[in-house]
């Protein structure tokens, strides 16, 4: 049975930075994703198995890094620079293949999700 569980979300004003994190059962090609209220849930950035490349959504390329490390299963999401539009409910997700997958259909696996909230 494969777990996430993701912390560190929280409030934080416009210009700010967080740090998500995602505790896994084990290594796997990894992402986030969000989903802001009333909204799909879209791609945030993913990594491979081998965490050697990584690949980010255009509106967050360049102000947010995604990381991993596998003595640790853990994966994180470094965010800076947040903007009110980046408002959302934050998914870890795992998949069984070992490349990069962009795609909510890509991924097998969901953590509960933790919030993100930027003030204005």
């Amino acid at each position: 049975q494969v777990q996430l569980v993701e912390s560190g979300g929280g409030l934080v004003q416009a210009g700010g930075s967080l740090r998500l994190s995602c505790a896994a059962s084990g290594q796997y090609a990894m992402g986030w994703f969000r989903q802001a209220p009333g909204k799909e849930r879209e791609f945030v950035a993913a990594i491979s198995w081998y965490r050697d490349t990584t690949t980010y959504a255009d509106s967050v390329k360049g102000r947010f890094t995604i990381s991993g490390d596998n003595a640790e299963n853990a994966l994180y999401l470094q965010m800076g620079s947040l903007k009110p539009e980046d408002t959302a409910v934050y998914y870890c997700a795992a998949r069984s293949g070992r490349v990069i997958g962009i795609k909510t259909s890509d991924y097998e696996y969901w953590g509960q999700g933790t919030q993100v909230t930027v003030s204005s």
